[in-house]
């Protein structure tokens, strides 16, 4: 190795041995051209875990995302780890410092409004398309995603009814005298989920028609043209030409809805923990995320209605 520049030594390695493309190696280059300027001419075994924390504070309050500083000191992290298979390296300064954490991005919620126009649009796609097999399916689909919060992959697995045979058992399923739900999701925890009238009476429309579409497997509450049970990227493209049909501007996909769902409940109901039993979640931290959102929207209320909070006409 050449003693003088290990980081040299370091991309060559990067580049012959582990093959990386171009792109990522410009990526390491850049990320260790940082490095070296934090040594400031002194040996980089030399750069202590404080001198790397300070680098840290400065990125960030410099401007630099949470998501950088961690590919920074991911790549200084393995360039050490590098480094100390080539000389005797007292210590990893990298090892124990993290990035900031990252801002928790808010999940989107339609509008009450937008969702109501979503609701509608299978039927409204066109004269030919208003009470088709496909529009009926797709509005119970919408509908039950609004109207319980399932996951998408809970979506798909519903069956018609509990199934057990030839080795196959449900893993969610509608109860329909019950008017609800039954799914297993993340982690295999059971829930019961009720189903709102609106999607009561949509799956009722689809029910009545669904059996023109069984042809090897009767069990898949929502079926394809072809009879199987729905695939997860063509819901989400059904739900997207649902919104677009809608003219909802927002990229829609399922999840959008199940957030819509936690919201708009959070916002008539203030109970955190309902909301929680109902999506499922393990904890109620992945539920508070939602309390932001609903200060979001009280927040908006106060500043348009407080006439303290008015903004003076200009």
């Amino acid at each position: 190795m050449n003693p003088t520049d290990p980081i040299a030594d370091y991309l060559d390695a990067l580049e012959h041995v582990r093959r990386l493309s171009a792109h990522t190696l410009r990526g390491y280059a850049h990320e260790l051209d940082e490095l070296k300027k934090l040594a400031n001419g002194r040996p980089l075994e030399k750069v202590t875990p404080a001198e790397v924390r300070g680098a840290v504070a400065r990125a960030h309050a410099g401007g630099l995302s949470a998501r950088s500083i961690a590919h920074r000191l991911s790549a200084w992290r393995a360039f050490y780890r590098w480094l100390a298979g080539q000389i005797e390296l007292d210590a990893n300064p990298v090892a124990a410092v993290r990035a900031p954490k990252r801002a928790k991005t808010l999940p989107k919620a339609l509008s009450v409004d937008d969702a109501t126009r979503l609701m509608e649009a299978p039927a409204a796609a066109s004269e030919a398309a208003a009470g088709s097999l496909e529009a009926l399916r797709d509005q119970a689909m919408l509908e039950l995603f609004y109207s319980s919060g399932l996951r998408l992959a809970e979506l798909v697995g519903l069956d018609v009814r509990y199934v057990r045979r030839d080795g196959y058992e449900s893993a969610g399923w509608l109860k329909r005298d019950a008017a609800e739900v039954e799914v297993h999701g993340k982690g295999d925890r059971h829930r019961l989920v009720p189903v709102g009238r609106k999607a009561l009476d949509a799956l009722d429309a689809w029910l009545a028609v669904r059996e023109a579409w069984i042809k090897h497997d009767d069990a898949p509450l929502f079926l394809s043209v072809r009879g199987n049970r729905m695939a997860p990227g063509v819901v989400r493209e059904r739900v997207k030409r649902a919104a677009l049909v809608a003219g909802i501007p927002a990229n829609v996909h399922p999840h959008v809805l199940r957030h819509s769902f936690a919201t708009h409940l959070l916002q008539s109901s203030g109970d955190l923990r309902a909301v929680q039993e109902l999506l499922g979640h393990a904890s109620i931290s992945a539920t508070q995320v939602y309390t932001s959102l609903d200060f979001q929207h009280l927040a908006k209320v106060y500043d348009n209605a407080h006439p303290r909070a008015k903004k003076r006409e200009e």
